[in-house]
């Protein structure tokens, strides 16, 4: 097999977003028992929790985050904190699995190969959803945003630079990645109430990696 075929036969199935936005279809496959292995020894060290949005709602994904620093949310608003409110100690390392993927799928989608500083796991249970909301509390706002989904499916919804904008719906599968930055960057994205079934590997949830340089 020439080696032209074997760079076509790796080269991810790459479906436009947006201006600065795709999703690589399939890019996480072969690595989902190794990430979802990762996300076990992340959720063991640091457990999921709901956390409460600043105007007192829970929230109906459970969260934790691997790195250098944690995305959190109470009634003190949405910030990145190196350590773990709920227990006082740093968040865990992130995984080297978690931060070859990341950067290999941002330079896939035409950026600079990303150094995550911060990677937000969410664990979607059915009838979950998390609503349109602009992903800003990040320092370094040039760096792309890297979304890796394991597990069930879901509807992603991705719209414009205002919350009035209609976000397209897009169908995310297990393996899937989704990477926005540059005009995008600050687009407003969410997840439609996940629904029910099962997953070989995941079980009856969705899992979403959430990478971004915090700092």
């Amino acid at each position: 097999m020439t080696g032209d075929l074997l760079e076509g036969l790796a080269a991810p199935a790459m479906e436009p977003l947006a201006e600065g936005a795709v999703v690589l279809r399939g890019f996480a496959r072969a690595e989902a028992p190794a990430l979802l292995a990762a996300v076990a020894a992340v959720t063991a060290a640091a457990p999921l929790r709901h956390l409460i949005t600043p105007g007192g709602l829970r929230m109906s994904v459970a969260m934790t985050n691997c790195g250098e620093a944690g995305w959190v949310s109470d009634r003190r608003g949405y910030r990145y904190d190196p350590r773990d409110p709920d227990t006082g100690r740093l968040w865990p390392a992130m995984p080297s699995v978690f931060r070859a993927l990341a950067g290999r799928a941002a330079e896939a989608a035409g950026y600079a190969a990303l150094a995550p500083t911060a990677c937000l796991v969410n664990r979607y249970r059915p009838g979950a959803r998390l609503s349109l909301h602009q992903d800003r509390d990040e320092l370094d706002l040039d760096a792309p945003i890297v979304s890796v989904s394991l597990g069930l499916p879901a509807t992603f919804l991705f719209g414009g630079l205002a919350r009035s904008d209609r976000p397209r719906r897009v169908r995310l599968e297990h393996g899937d990645v989704a990477v926005w930055g540059g005009p995008s960057r600050l687009a407003f994205h969410g997840i439609d109430p996940l629904k029910d079934g099962e997953h070989p590997l995941a079980g009856r949830c969705r899992w979403n990696l959430t990478f971004r340089k915090a700092r």
